[in-house]
């Protein structure tokens, strides 16, 4: 008998295939990896993978107006950058002909499901399914796959997985597609020109809550108020007990009854408290933890920790439970762990008996983020920094409850109560376990006062202002989509990701452009249900429905093809107002400052590729100043000349938009480099349009230039001469 594994990345065959025998051999076919297994009784097992999603949706008839008819077709044929995957589909055809049974090793959950199946349908044939089955794994190690392959069950039990998988990805396309394309059409009539916009499901609303904070902040009228605060010994501040005082009359009658009075101490409390374990990391804490502990975007954690699943160093990452089952064998991953001399000092510490503390959530498919105990070799510091905190989160998970310490002292000054306090680690318990968690908690020196103490007072009033609200960064906002019943664990990152990307929002403070501002206004008023996240979370619900057999694929379908039919009637009826509210937006989007001409400077793309930036005044003015390949046009100006900042490059830099301008990097990006082989003046480091250069600091009359790579090597041959 002939078996076929099919997994879903290239790492995780080969992790399946080294589980499933002790000397697979390994070959390949059009440049793809495979590995053939034969067992004793003579039957074959060949493990190969995919890369992802072989397969993606299309319009089956681009004519229409309205894009609703949906089939799949190979990943190449949209997507033009994705050739290689051809290659693939040919290897799983050609081992597929021969094959009695088939395996489905992608990973477990809708998405893997989906990708698996596609796979067998499509490229293996319909009759395939019928003698399929499922491996279910949440790690990589050798037990795990070994108990997954011996565990495997029919196929056809996941198929309402595979039913939702593949209504969610026909919803994205629905919406996304044809709401893009009638903004995008509404605009071309508009304008007499092609701007691409783009709207989604999720994409949207989520759009619709960060610009809703955008004008919660731009109406935020500030309020002064002030602090009053009393230096007393020692450098100890206290603050009056009012906390925010709106009134200066009152303020001025405070500092007035304090004037030359001292610090009388009224009250001392002391109180202990305990601060209880943690709970084990899923995807969306993970992501939080590691953007407040290293400033990684939550995409960026999600794909570390996807690679460190598939490298088998810990267990599956897309997971929102907290719980820790006994059958994972904490007790041999912690032994596991101790080979690390840094991680045993910490699991020493354990006491008996060893009991995670967990959480409330639960996943249907998967437990918590832990190590799997199979120690990391050679990875780069990023993938380290996250390792080291899903590893010292799990350790401390079996610590015991620290203990917090506080004292809360009262003071009367001239019959003022003003109060101070200061806690510390009494005992260290488990936040000795994790040293992230360490240094987030107060551990402050206690003062040497007591009842009835005096001691001077000078007492002062600092006047500030009532802020308004914070703006969201990624992790937050992230937490507030899970919150609010929008998108799933897997793809809020890549959501936000696309904001970016789109140039509807920007900083790390996420700021809402002027354009996607103008994107929410304007569907808000003609169709406000896109922009409105009540829509979205009802098809989430009716998605995770479908997986419990409760409404089926064509219903939920054929519900979104209703909505979608009142959004796009909206957008057709009104499609001149909104081509022309879009487009002046998308004008306004371009503007990065002003041309010495009196016009705008815009952004401008190239028709060879590439962008620069050019007067709105053209052809009467033909000023251009050319932007790197990867460039951000700043909001900062330069101080000498007025023109924006640019950021560029790996590192990024930043420099003046006119590398002609002598202030901030601005000739040039570097100090002089050399002496021109052509007529003898300074060369230096330039920056064009596709990046960096040598150049002649005698352009135009001369017109030397190199690259950096030619530079240095002349450089070098030069060296070795002497």
């Amino acid at each position: 008998m002939s078996e076929l594994i099919i997994c879903e990345k290239p790492k995780v065959a080969e992790k399946v295939a080294q589980a499933l025998s002790d000397s697979p051999v390994k070959n390949s076919y059009k440049r793809v990896p495979y590995y053939e297994i034969v067992k004793d009784n003579g039957d074959t097992i060949t493990v190969l993978s995919a890369v992802g999603h072989l397969f993606s949706l299309q319009a089956s008839d681009k004519k229409k107006k309205r894009l609703y008819d949906v089939e799949w077709v190979p990943l190449y044929e949209t997507d033009k950058s994705k050739k290689y995957v051809k290659n693939y589909i040919d290897t799983i055809k050609k081992f597929s002909k021969d094959a009695d049974r088939f395996i489905h090793a992608c990973d477990y959950d809708t998405e893997g499901t989906l990708i698996g199946y596609n796979a067998l349908k499509y490229i293996c044939g319909s009759k395939s399914i019928e003698n399929s089955f499922r491996m279910k794994f949440s790690a990589l190690t050798k037990k795990d796959l070994i108990k997954s392959y011996s565990e495997a069950y029919p196929l056809k039990d996941d198929q309402s997985w595979v039913d939702s998988g593949e209504a969610r990805h026909i919803l994205d396309f629905l919406f996304g597609v044809n709401i893009s394309k009638s903004m995008t059409d509404s605009v071309s009539k508009a304008s007499n020109r092609y701007v691409q916009l783009s709207a989604g499901r999720v994409q949207t609303p989520t759009l619709a809550i960060l610009a809703e904070r955008e004008k919660e902040i731009k109406k935020f009228i500030p309020e002064p108020y002030w602090l009053i605060k009393a230096k007393i010994q020692k450098g100890i501040i206290a603050d009056h007990k009012k906390g925010k005082i709106f009134d200066k009359k009152e303020v001025e009658k405070i500092l007035d009854n304090c004037k030359g009075k001292d610090a009388t101490v009224t009250k001392i409390t002391t109180r202990k408290s305990s601060k209880s374990l943690p709970v084990p990391f899923e995807l969306g804490t993970l992501q939080s933890e590691a953007y407040a502990q290293f400033g990684f975007t939550p995409r960026k954690t999600q794909q570390i920790a996807q690679n460190l699943y598939v490298e088998g160093y810990t267990s599956y990452p897309r997971t929102s439970s907290q719980k820790l089952p006994d059958s994972l064998g904490l007790p041999n991953i912690l032994n596991q762990l101790s080979k690390d001399p840094k991680y045993n000092d910490k699991i020493k510490q354990l006491k008996q008996p060893l009991k995670p503390n967990e959480g409330k959530k639960t996943d249907e498919a998967h437990p918590a983020i832990h190590p799997t105990g199979t120690l990391p070799k050679d990875i780069s510091a990023d993938y380290q920094k996250i390792y080291d905190l899903i590893t010292y989160r799990f350790i401390s998970l079996f610590g015991e409850p620290a203990e917090i310490e506080s004292i809360k002292v009262n003071l009367d000054i001239g019959e003022e109560p003003f109060e101070f306090s200061r806690q510390r680690i009494s005992k260290e318990g488990w936040l000795s376990l994790d040293p992230y968690q360490y240094k987030k908690v107060k551990n402050e020196e206690f003062p040497d006062v007591s009842e009835g103490e005096t001691t001077k007072a000078k007492v002062k009033s600092e006047e500030k202002e009532t802020k308004p609200p914070a703006r969201y960064n990624q992790a937050s906002i992230i937490r507030e989509l899970e919150k609010r019943g929008l998108g799933t664990k897997s793809t809020r990152a890549n959501i936000v990701s696309i904001l970016y990307t789109r140039k509807y929002v920007e900083g790390k403070k996420i700021e809402v452009s002027q354009l996607g501002e103008q994107i929410i206004d304007t569907l808000g008023k003609y169709s406000e249900r896109i922009t409105s996240e009540q829509m979205t979370r009802e098809f989430e619900t009716d998605l995770s429905n479908i997986k419990e057999h409760e409404i089926t694929e064509n219903d939920v379908i054929g519900e979104a093809k209703t909505e979608l039919d009142g959004i796009l009637d909206s957008i057709d009826k009104n499609s001149a107002d909104i081509g022309k509210e879009l487009y002046g937006a998308y004008e306004q989007s371009r503007i990065v400052g002003e041309c010495e001409c009196g016009g705008n400077l815009i952004i401008i793309s190239s028709p060879r590729g590439g962008k620069f930036v050019g007067c709105s005044n053209y052809p009467k003015c033909k000023k251009t100043y050319s932007l790197p390949a990867g460039a951000n046009v700043l909001k900062t100006k330069c101080e000498k000349c007025g023109l924006p900042l640019i950021s560029y490059g790996k590192p990024r830099q930043r420099a003046c938009l006119n590398f002609e301008c002598a202030n901030g990097g601005q000739k040039s990006t570097n100090d002089v480099v050399g002496k021109c082989p052509e007529c003898g003046n300074d060369i230096i480091k330039r920056m064009g349009r596709y990046g960096e250069f040598i150049g002649c600091t005698g352009f135009p009359k001369c017109r030397f230039t190199s690259s950096i790579a030619d530079f240095e090597k002349s450089q070098n041959e030069k060296e070795e001469s002497k």
